[in-house]
């Protein structure tokens, strides 16, 4: 029997097998699906940034004053009308708030990736500074693959602080936990822990003790990687997707003493 053909299988097998786990990353909601009537009742505008050559859509939940803002970078399903939650939670903690859709997402142009992901990020990024808020007035929060996107920002531009909800160091580590060892070979890429020595702003990582998705100790493994100032805040029983609802008020308390917390630094900074 001639092996050549089939031997010439393999490596073809192997590269889809890789691109469709890469793939898997993303599971993007376009519009019309989502609840985007409740954008009245959250009380949010509409805006439309530059992106590479795409058009990334966000919603701006305004406050005044505002002594800071928000860009949040959510996690890899949905779009922006699942993350109604966050944007109440910010508006309680007196903030207010830039919720991006990545492309491919909502009624963001284009198609999903890791590159994409970062461009657009640094879009929200750039909109906040335009609309004056300077770089230590800027909060980045992402949520679960957002935080790589919210690693990637605060490691090439000046931020206030930083908070990782459900991170993970990388997409390799996640893919050992699901599938030892094939798992490894076959993902790669959003690479968090990497990029936690460039960021110097306070970070707050948040974990569920019972997340079904990302483990906890991979939490731990992102804290324990990142420099000073930092501090790491278990909520129990809450599993990778339900950490407000879990935390109850205490979440948005948390939130409140992150921000005071980064006015003392910057104070203490200052002063010296």
């Amino acid at each position: 029997m001639d092996w050549k053909p089939l031997l010439l299988l393999v490596p073809l097998a192997w590269a889809l097998l890789a691109w469709a786990a890469n793939r898997s990353a993303f599971f993007p909601m376009p519009y019309p699906e989502g609840n985007w009537p409740q954008a009245r009742s959250l009380d949010v505008e509409d805006v439309w940034l530059r992106s590479g050559r795409h058009r990334i859509h966000a919603w701006w939940k305004p406050l005044e004053p505002a002594p800071a803002a928000v860009l949040f970078l959510h996690g890899n399903a949905g779009n922006v009308t699942h993350r109604a939650r966050h944007i109440l939670a910010w508006q309680q903690a007196g903030v207010p708030v830039l919720v991006i859709d990545y492309r491919g997402y909502g009624r963001s142009e284009g198609r999903p990736t890791e590159s994409g992901l970062y461009e657009d990020a640094l879009a929200g990024y750039r909109y906040l500074r335009g609309r004056g808020f300077a770089p230590q007035q800027i909060i980045v929060h992402g949520e679960s693959l957002g935080t790589a996107a919210a690693a990637h920002v605060a490691s090439v531009e000046a931020v206030g602080g930083v908070i990782l909800e459900a991170p993970f160091p990388s997409a390799r580590a996640v893919a050992q936990s699901v599938l030892p060892v094939l798992g490894p070979l076959l993902v790669w890429g959003f690479d968090v822990r990497s990029r936690l020595a460039r960021i110097r702003a306070p970070l707050l990582v948040i974990h569920g003790d019972r997340d079904e998705v990302i483990p906890f100790r991979l939490g731990r493994a992102v804290f324990d990687a990142a420099s000073q100032p930092k501090q790491f805040w278990t909520v129990p029983g809450a599993g990778h997707n339900d950490i407000p609802e879990t935390a109850g008020p205490g979440y948005v308390t948390r939130l409140r003493a992150f921000l005071e917390e980064i006015r003392a630094e910057q104070e203490s900074a200052a002063s010296h």
